[in-house]
């Protein structure tokens, strides 16, 4: 299964000229600065927007071909789109807005239980959408998408309009609906960590052009990326947890041959976990230095390879990327430290990693 689009289109002076193939099931986040372009790609995915070129095609299934002659009107696409303004019906109840979604759409593989228990909607049935949350709101919007079952699930900055108690909260859901249903969602958003919490696969749009695309665990240690700049920037890992260490406070996690040490946290053995690693916090040192893991208060000595060295002239440092075991790590460290490690593609280099600098973002089911 996979998601094939390519764009073109006039947006004033400019032109936004794009084309990406991506899985086609997980999340895939279009990240970019406002102006980007993002929310003209979902325009024109959902049929909204008839660019001057544009081929888009899902799970084998082609909803638009333009030099072809084919474009499918936006009712009949199955393409579900999300606005940060829920857009509820004022006048229904919450199930009266899930199920109107369901009765356009008639019968299908998503049922209306699965989505209530999916999304935590079973206490909100009987009310209406002005006595609930933005949150909540947008979980009804979500809802009543899924119900209309959609071959492709669009969000077009969902959590936008909301403070950080709230995102917390929905983001725990998102992460199960890309679990449990098998249908590709693109995301929308220029937040970063709903990217790092949420994304499996990353779209990185800058001046209506793509940067790059490729996994999330690739794209945010690229060192030659916009992201690497940011004063958050720094590796995303999916793990699991291969025990606990109660006595000492502390949780193993791996994936192949990468294992880190991380604070105790309350998953069950086998479950996995996406964490982040910031940049700043990965110390780089020569493999020698490995000799000294019992005389240092961190626990994470990890062995690897210089895959790469970039500058940061925002934060006039030197971005370092290392492969470990499979894993991909970023570091941001002074060009001083380069030159005395001797640091260059290829070399062998020890990435030294405090367990409490790991940042546990989400459980995957």
């Amino acid at each position: 299964m996979s998601l094939a689009l390519a764009l073109r289109h006039t947006l004033g002076t400019a032109t936004l000229d794009v084309a990406f193939e991506v899985p086609g099931t997980g999340i895939t986040a279009l990240f970019g600065p406002s102006g980007a372009g993002k929310s003209t790609v979902l325009a024109a995915m959902a049929g909204l927007l008839r660019p001057a070129f544009c081929r888009l095609v899902v799970d084998g299934t082609t909803l638009a071909d333009t030099d072809a002659g084919t474009w499918i009107a936006p009712e009949r696409r199955r393409v579900g789109l999300v606005f940060q303004d829920a857009l509820l019906f004022p006048h229904l109840s919450v199930a009266g807005n899930l199920r109107y979604g369901q009765r356009r759409a008639g019968a299908g593989a998503i049922g209306f239980d699965e989505v209530v228990g999916l999304l935590g909607l079973g206490a909100l049935l009987a009310r209406r959408p002005h006595t609930l949350s933005g949150g909540q709101r947008q979980l009804v919007a979500i809802g009543r998408a899924l119900l209309g079952q959609p071959r492709l699930l669009l969000l077009d900055e969902p959590l936008a309009g909301l403070d950080a108690a709230r995102k917390a909260e929905i983001l725990p859901f998102l992460g199960r609906l890309k679990s449990a249903l098998a249908l590709p969602m693109l995301y929308v958003t220029h937040a970063l960590e709903e990217v790092a919490q949420l994304a499996d696969h990353l779209v990185l749009l800058r001046d209506l052009r793509i940067l790059g695309s490729g996994p999330v665990s690739e794209m945010a240690a690229r060192a030659d990326l916009p992201l690497a700049q940011r004063d958050d920037a720094g590796a995303v890992l999916t793990l699991t947890v291969a025990g606990h260490d109660p006595a000492r406070r502390l949780t193993w996690l791996r994936r192949d041959g990468f294992s880190l040490l991380v604070a105790l946290q309350t998953a069950p053995p086998g479950a996995t976990l996406r964490v982040r690693i910031p940049a700043r916090e990965v110390i780089l040192a020569r493999p020698e230095a490995a000799a000294l893991g019992d005389l240092l208060s961190l626990h994470n000595l990890v062995p690897g390879t210089v895959r790469a060295i970039g500058a940061d002239a925002r934060h006039g440092a030197a971005l370092v990327e290392i492969e470990a075991a499979g894993a991909r790590l970023l570091s941001r460290i002074t060009p001083d430290a380069v030159a005395r490690l001797g640091l260059r593609p290829g070399a062998a280099v020890l990435a030294l990693v405090k367990s409490v600098s790991v940042e546990v973002l989400a459980a995957l089911c």
